[in-house]
């Protein structure tokens, strides 16, 4: 009997180079993606028809706009749009309206289906060992990264093609469709390619995928302060990638020009990825890790303070971007009100909501938007605690004395007492700020009352993740859309008209609009009670699944 044997295909052999493999990994990525991918794709452009039809309900023709002319100038539009091209006199139409205001929201979007993409498929995959696997095989060095980028492009440009399509379904004309569909496309890939700079850095998904997103946080908060200042924006928001986008002046006089902008900057970033690719070993990160102690100091041997040590990181970013946030918010708080002074509109009577004046409605407004920008956090580190799950590294704790019940409810407890203290903080900054600019220093006090007002129905968001978590961790995607629906309930949700059980289902749309209401005891202990039943329920039905069940 004789016996073949084969042998592999050295590595350094003919058809070895550098993408060998890319076309095989390619195949790989849309076979793992083939249901998380449409899904982000379906998800986003399918926001387009949704908001036609709430704007044609709320105003039955293009003259009704008008009523929200609060809305569609001044320091609101820019805040909460961008420079609104389009957005006065007889421009103002249905198709600026969008250009103006929601396109944003796509970007965002975008930005962050970019970011989880390129960390899933780059990082997470040389956190988990299976890159040094495929690694073992016949497989170039830069193949996982190339299949990655062209996975992106793809992505990208099947969003523009499905946002176009329904842009054009919408009536829109094709140019500004075109424009709009574009820079949604091209600003996904330019955090595709921060993302891909990002993860050669850090050794770890979540430091890599929050350092992306503190990129994108802080962007946005420079294009608010950068359009606030001038008239369709200023060179402070060219600065940013929103303004590459959304200076095409999409349905108005289309320039394309800028776009050209975020083509370079993306391939710049996607060649920066590729080369410090290089630079660093399988599995490391281009910043070392610090060597640990022999032994654990006495505090961190505990369940709470090892939650504590894996989200203290995270917990510094947000720190930074939500009291620069309400920094900037709170500095603008005089211009807005005197931009708002003589105008007579349905927006400025929901500022002006409950008797109070603009004032306390734009600031009540402000502090919405930091319950919102909290409540993210919250969502991404309990993405952090799967992480932990998935990565195998809750098992040898959970092998000790330390219960499940323990171990997550450390985190949570972690993660809820993280958040109110962010969001606190971002208030009392706001609030000092305000106070500055209009000479009223009770602001200070206000608004910092005003941020723990609403912190029981922002630890509902974390119990909410916490409970789908311990039921099973693919049911995130619920908390994520509460999350989503919540807060774009509170934005537009007057504006649009919704109705009041729509609004219901926004854990802050049932607290009081302090300082603009009285406070009233009963909505915060119902919501209190809410987050303890949930987090039980959580805590629960954790302890009863196996681990991984991913």
């Amino acid at each position: 009997m004789t016996t073949a044997t084969a042998t592999a295909t050295p590595a350094t052999g003919r058809g070895s180079g550098a993408l060998t493999g890319t076309a095989t990994l390619l195949r790989f990525m849309l076979r793992r993606d083939r249901i998380r991918l449409p899904a982000w794709l379906i998800g986003i452009s399918i926001f387009v028809p949704y908001c036609f039809a709430e704007l044609r309900t709320a105003f039955p023709t293009e003259a009704d706009l008008a009523t929200a002319s609060g809305f569609t100038s001044g320091p609101m539009l820019a805040l909460f749009g961008g420079p609104g091209y389009g957005m006065q006199g007889e421009d103002l139409s249905y198709v600026t309206f969008f250009a103006g205001i929601y396109a944003m929201y796509l970007m965002l979007a975008a930005a962050v289906m970019n970011i989880l993409f390129v960390s899933r498929h780059t990082r997470v995959e040389e956190q988990t060992g299976r890159a040094e696997l495929v690694r073992a095989n016949v497989v170039g060095r830069h193949a996982a990264l190339a299949a990655t980028t062209i996975l992106a492009v793809a992505s990208n440009l099947v969003l523009s093609v499905l946002i176009l399509a329904a842009l054009r379904a919408s009536d829109a004309p094709l140019a500004g469709s075109a424009a709009v569909a574009a820079g949604i496309g091209l600003f996904g890939m330019v955090f595709a390619g921060v993302s891909m700079t990002a993860v050669q850095i850090s050794e770890y998904s979540a430091a890599a995928s929050g350092l992306a997103g503190g990129i994108l946080g802080g962007a946005f908060v420079i294009r608010a302060a950068g359009d606030m200042i001038g008239e369709h924006g200023s060179a402070l928001s060219w600065i940013t990638p929103f303004a590459w986008s959304q200076q095409t002046r999409a349905f108005v006089d289309e320039r394309w020009w800028p776009l050209a902008i975020s083509l370079v900057v993306c391939a710049a970033l996607v060649t920066t990825g590729f080369a410090l690719s290089t630079r660093r070993d399988l599995g490391a990160g281009l910043r070392a890790t610090r060597r640990g102690r022999t032994g654990a100091r006495a505090w961190l041997r505990s369940p709470l303070m090892l939650a504590w040590r894996l989200h203290r990181g995270s917990v510094r970013g947000w720190a930074v971007v939500l009291i620069l946030g309400g920094v900037v918010y709170g500095t603008t708080t005089q211009t807005v009100v005197d931009s708002f002074a003589d105008m007579t509109s349905e927006f400025t009577q929901i500022l002006s909501t409950a008797g109070g004046s603009l004032l306390m409605g734009y600031l009540n407004m402000m502090i919405v938007i930091m319950v919102i920008t909290t409540a993210v956090f919250e969502f991404l580190a309990v993405l952090k605690v799967r992480s932990e799950e998935t990565g195998g590294r809750a098992e040898p704790v959970l092998a000790t004395a330390v219960g499940k019940k323990t171990w997550l409810g450390a985190h949570l407890l972690v993660i809820s007492a993280a958040a109110l203290v962010l969001l606190v903080a971002s208030c009392a900054a706001m609030g000092f700020t305000a106070a500055v600019g209009t000479g009223d220093w009770s602001l200070l006090g206000k608004l910092t009352v005003a941020g723990l007002v609403y912190s029981p129905a922002l630890l509902l968001i974390a119990a909410l993740a916490a409970t789908c978590y311990g039921l099973h961790p693919r049911l995130l995607g619920l908390a994520a859309a509460v999350l989503v629906f919540s807060g774009l309930a509170a934005v537009f949700g007057e504006l649009l008209n919704l109705p009041e059980a729509v609004m219901a289902i926004s854990p802050w749309h049932h607290t009081p609009a302090y300082p603009v209401e009285s406070v009233t005891a009963a909505p915060l202990i119902v919501q209190a009670a809410v987050f303890a039943a949930l987090a039980g329920l959580g805590l629960g039905a954790f302890a009863r699944r196996d681990l991984a069940s991913v």
